[in-house]
């Protein structure tokens, strides 16, 4: 958030030495005053005097004097072609930060070991390491005598189950007819119609346990990875289909592929392939146990990976562990990376990193605020940081602007000197500034 204070123009010249006081502790504190710009505070380049310099020299002739060493002039295409853009000093509110070493990995919240549930031989693969799946997408397909057994045995229990029923009618039947001879004439003694009772209820109790095996033969198809519809389709064909499907579990990307074709597999392996899903990344941090209290769940974090160039990835804090490394003395804090900022997949797991972490403080309340610019607009210029102001009345001409600033946070960097809120400065393309001024200081010296 920018927080600009209108009365504010300038920083007050007692406080330079802390800065160097406040680079060492790595923490940036809000000036404590502001006042106008003074002559002879270093300010020169907007007082009058310099615009008589200007205007008393001859077109601009850089080799003329010397209050014009410091100065570069570009051409409107030059101006165009390496982007140069000028904008206003403003105040921010910067928190302390720290950093820490750490290194990319998998979200292993989002991945999947697949595995197969049977045993059998692999007969098709599907995809191949590196393709992106969908859940369900078919990945091996598995032929398995396993499951051929399984199948023809639910067949014969389920068969077993249907032809037990009719039994039980048929004794049903006699019994209810022995018992009506019983009562009409006596023509059938009472031991004949309790036997015909006993063999209702044995066929009765028989379907039940034809069904039983029945229900347990489809749950160990279940048990075997075939669903509901495929043993229902399997119940209404009678045909024995001994080849299984192994599916992706999640959306994501084939990371790991541990099997060929042909290749045996077991329910004892692991898994055949991992899956992944890389839109969205982890950076584990260690971070020193006395650095623990000044992080917290939510906090801003920036992540440099040196192999793509030192580019800077934002993410934020999501997890800092319970535990501290008896050994090391450090405890992980997980940095979430989100797809936005992931470099068009140029950051990947295993690489290493830096993570810059914003501190909280102790009252949880925002520092003061100060004037910052973005580090990509420093240059360090003979020795020291400085950045690149536009010369008034003449376009396309900066002058070098020496500056006193802390430790840069979040890509921005404090200027406690040299640089007041609202003054114009180039915010981009002051390398070739830098470059330009160079050139110009070889030609002075010959």
């Amino acid at each position: 958030m920018i927080h600009k204070n209108p009365t504010c123009r300038s920083l007050s010249p007692i406080l330079r030495p802390t800065g160097a006081i406040l680079l060492a502790l790595g923490l940036l504190t809000p000036m404590a005053s502001c006042k106008k710009h003074q002559e002879g505070d270093g300010h020169d380049h907007g007082t009058p005097t310099a615009k008589d310099q200007h205007a008393e020299g001859d077109g601009h002739d850089h080799g003329a004097g010397e209050e014009h060493t410091d100065e570069v002039k570009l051409t409107g295409e030059a101006v165009e072609r390496y982007g140069v853009k000028v904008g206003e000093a403003q105040m921010w509110a910067l928190k302390p930060t720290f950093v820490a070493p750490a290194r990319v990995g998998f979200n292993t919240e989002a991945m999947a070991h697949v595995g197969s549930p049977l045993r059998g031989r692999a007969v098709e693969i599907k995809v191949r390491l590196g393709d992106q799946v969908k859940k369900d997408d078919p990945l091996v397909v598995v032929e398995s005598p396993e499951l051929g057994q399984a199948q023809a045995d639910f067949l014969l229990k389920r068969t077993a189950a249907q032809t037990a029923v009719p039994q039980v009618d048929l004794a049903k039947a006699a019994w209810d007819r022995a018992k009506g001879l019983l009562d009409q004439s006596q023509g059938i003694s009472l031991t004949e119609v309790q036997k015909r009772e006993a063999e209702y209820k044995a066929a009765v109790a028989s379907v039940k346990a034809a069904e039983a095996a029945a229900v347990a033969a489809e749950n160990g198809l279940h048990l075997l990875g075939m669903d509901q519809k495929a043993v229902e389709e399997l119940a209404k064909s009678s045909e024995i289909m001994p080849r299984y499907t192994i599916r992706a579990a999640i959306n994501g990307q084939v990371v790991q592929r541990e099997i060929t074709l042909g290749e045996l597999v077991s329910p004892d392996r692991e898994s055949v392939m991992v899956l992944a899903d890389t839109s969205t990344l982890w950076v584990l941090a260690d971070l020193p146990e006395a650095r623990l209290p000044a992080v917290a769940v939510g906090a801003k974090a920036w992540v440099t990976v040196g192999s793509v160039g030192g580019q800077k990835f934002e993410g934020q804090v999501a997890f800092i562990s319970p535990l501290v490394d008896p050994t090391t003395r450090t405890a992980q804090v997980r940095i979430e990376l989100p797809s936005g900022a992931l470099g068009g997949g140029a950051v990947r797991p295993g690489m290493f990193a830096q993570a810059e972490i914003v501190a909280t403080t102790p009252d949880g309340a925002d520092p003061a605020p100060q004037v910052a610019v973005p580090q990509e607009a420093v240059q360090t210029v003979e020795g020291g940081p400085a950045v690149f102001v536009p010369v008034a009345g003449e376009p396309n001409t900066f002058q070098k602007r020496a500056l006193t600033i802390g430790p840069t946070v979040g890509g921005l960097v404090p200027v406690f000197a040299g640089l007041v809120e609202g003054e114009k400065f180039a915010i981009a393309g002051s390398f070739i500034l830098k470059a330009e001024l160079g050139k110009g200081s070889a030609a002075h010296e010959h």
